[in-house]
């Protein structure tokens, strides 16, 4: 389909659900489905707010062990990520992409509704939220809803003042 090759059978199994849609993974509380079992239990924290994964220096607590990972990196000033271009590094591979994303001009996120193009994956799924009147945000306090997350925190600023 777009001849990405894998050292694994499994990684390409895992691959090839990105490109047919197949989501085998079911969340009991809410029903929305994952690729894979590991992105169902990461996401199952959501529901329950368990952050078992804790930086010693910090003490901020995460979902994720590759969120911590990430995050320990801010403190050891470690930047392994590096443009090939301009040695220019990052913490984080997301950063180092959005920075050749930037250079290029290159925008591989497209959105089938209207052909708007994105340079990350997240901007193009709110995006997709313009084109729906889903709201999956919702405060606990008064049950209104919000189409990002960003909105309903500073909704919070209300109740909490």
């Amino acid at each position: 389909m777009c001849n990405k090759s894998f050292n694994r059978s499994g990684y390409l199994k895992f691959h090839v659900r990105d490109h047919t849609g197949v989501r085998p993974f079911t969340c009991d509380v809410c029903d929305k489905h994952f690729t894979q079992s590991s992105s169902l239990k990461a996401h199952l924290h959501i529901h329950t707010g368990e952050r078992p994964f804790k930086c010693d220096v910090c003490k901020k607590s995460f979902k994720l062990s590759k969120n911590l990972k990430e995050h320990l990196r801010l403190h050891t000033g470690e930047r392994p990520f590096t443009c090939d271009i301009c040695n220019r590094s990052f913490n984080q591979s997301n950063g180092l992409k959005l920075h050749v994303h930037s250079r290029t001009g290159e925008q591989p996120f497209t959105c089938d509704v209207c052909k708007k193009s994105f340079k990350q994956l997240g901007t193009l799924k709110m995006h997709l939220l313009s084109h729906t009147e889903e709201r999956p945000f919702t405060c606990d306090v008064c049950k209104k809803s919000f189409k990002q997350s960003s909105t309903l925190k500073l909704h919070l600023c209300n109740h909490t003042g």
